[in-house]
């Protein structure tokens, strides 16, 4: 049974909260006001269980998480954004590029085991091609053919199907090709073009995110998508945001999860301003579920936002929490996430989501569940 929330006070005392709140129990689809007055007026008490509401029609009391690694094939990067920790010059002694050998060998390491997916992402070499990004993927594939293949950001792929002098759906068919299986949704951001400007001036713009996805989903390339908060938006960008994203699945039907990833400080030349609370983190995630009603999975990522953290964003409107990871990737250690060496276990993954009182199950990267935990 759904449970009943106008009782609550914030509700009783404001007409227009209650309006809203009504809708959402109703199951209609708000409109970006709605979303900007929960950013703006409502507390958390509702925000939670409003999304815990929305997560339940979507996915009961199942919270989901899967076997996977990552592969960062280099730090280097044309682009130098003003958020990013993860950038580094060449010649820097915290550079990398890893050499397709060296990318074999990782691979190596995950024969005969469980793990279902790699995830592939990294800075913008200035000399690789898109063919360099497929072999890349063979690589990967020829030691672990069964393995899902997420690689490449929008961003990653702006660059090289561009420099490639291909379309964007003649890129993607060639990736295709290689193996790729499904894109991941970073380098989204905050798509409103003022923002961008001023924290990432010299990469793609949103418009070309969204093209990027649109081309792979129509491509038969599934995809997630993520918005980067906490830092100089507004929660009018951020609702901006979210409306071009939920716009987009209503299109296209091919994004699984939406993610919204926290402004990390450390390392960084917006190091200034500081992160944002919990209860911005909290309220951020519930507003997101409540939002996107034709996105059925949103992501808490726990080496971004921490594992009690993560546990905590279950009680409002998560159901994912990303998987094993292994101590694979760098990108939220460098700068300053609580967890530098992300790695956790399936027992470990199994008991946070039974001490937040709901049911694990391990899912493939297309969200379909493999195993439940009972």
């Amino acid at each position: 049974m759904e449970p009943l929330i106008l009782n609550l006070p914030s509700v009783q005392t404001d007409s227009m909260l209650k309006q809203i709140t009504q809708k959402v129990i109703e199951g209609l689809r708000l409109l970006p006001a709605d979303a900007e007055y929960l950013y703006e007026k409502a507390d958390l008490a509702l925000l939670g269980q409003l999304a815990n509401l929305v997560n339940h029609r979507f996915n009961g009391n199942y919270v989901l998480f899967n076997r996977n690694f990552h592969i960062e094939p280099t730090n280097l990067c044309v682009f130098n954004c003003r958020f990013c920790s993860y950038h580094k010059a060449a010649g820097d002694p915290e550079s990398w590029v890893m050499t397709l050998d060296e990318i074999k060998k990782i691979a190596e390491k995950y024969v005969n085991s469980n793990v279902t997916e790699v995830h592939i992402v990294g800075g913008v070499h200035p000399k690789w091609d898109l063919d360099y990004y497929g072999k890349i993927i063979q690589t990967v594939k020829s030691i672990l053919p069964a393995i899902h293949v997420k690689a490449f950001s929008a961003i990653e792929l702006d660059f090289v199907i561009r420099k490639s002098k291909l379309s964007y759906a003649e890129g993607l068919a060639r990736l295709k090709e290689y193996g790729l299986d499904s894109v991941p949704g970073g380098g989204a951001e905050i798509f409103n073009p003022e923002i961008r400007a001023k924290i990432c001036p010299d990469k793609a713009s949103g418009e070309a995110w969204l093209t990027i996805h649109r081309a792979a989903h129509k491509a038969g390339i599934q995809s997630n998508a993520t918005m980067l908060y906490g830092h100089i938006e507004n929660y009018r960008h951020r609702v901006e945001h979210l409306s071009a994203i939920r716009a987009l699945q209503d299109e296209t039907h091919g994004f699984n999860c939406f993610i919204p990833l926290k402004f990390r400080a450390a390392n960084n030349p917006m190091g200034y301003l500081g992160e944002v609370n919990l209860v911005e983190d909290f309220r951020n995630f519930a507003v997101c579920r409540i939002f996107l009603d034709n996105i059925k999975h949103l992501k808490a990522y726990w080496p971004m936002l921490g594992i009690q953290n993560t546990q905590l964003a279950i009680n409002f409107g998560v159901d994912d929490i990303d998987g094993t990871i292994d101590d694979t990737t760098k990108i939220y250690s460098m700068a300053g996430a609580e967890e530098q060496k992300p790695t956790m276990t399936v027992g470990r993954l199994t008991e946070l989501i039974r001490n937040a009182n709901r049911v694990p199950a391990e899912r493939d990267s297309l969200y379909n569940i493999i195993k439940v935990y009972e």
